[in-house]
């Protein structure tokens, strides 16, 4: 049974930083592009990062350059999302994914995590 479970999510002021992780089993993890999509309320689910499965792309929505740091390490089935200089604006739940493809879309995504909360206040 493959799992994805996000963890690190929680409430911080604007500026702040969290860390979220997302720890997968059931999976050949290395196999698997990884992403981190986010959800707001009444927006659709969007990509905000996304790693390839050896690290050496990396790729970021427009709106989270130079703020967000994806990274993943392989020995450990874990992908991670380093946010920093948080807006109230990405305030959403976060989700994890795993793909087979580098161009991940909500539709080609193979695995989802459950989700994290992340409230950033003004």
């Amino acid at each position: 049974q493959v799992q994805l479970v996000e963890s690190g999510g929680g409430l911080v002021q604007a500026g702040g930083s969290l860390r979220l992780s997302c720890v997968a089993s059931g999976v050949t993890f290395s196999t698997y592009y990884m992403g981190w999509f986010r959800q707001a309320p009444g927006k659709e689910r969007d990509l905000v990062a996304k790693i390839s499965r050896r690290s050496d792309r990396i790729d970021y929505t427009d709106s989270v350059k130079g703020r967000f740091a994806i990274s993943r390490d392989n020995a450990k089935n874990t992908v991670y999302l380093q946010m920093n200089s948080l807006k109230p604006e990405d305030t959403a739940i976060y989700y994890c994914a795993a793909t087979r493809s580098w161009t991940i879309s909500r539709a080609n995504v193979d695995y989802w995590g459950q989700g994290t909360q992340v409230t950033v206040s003004s």
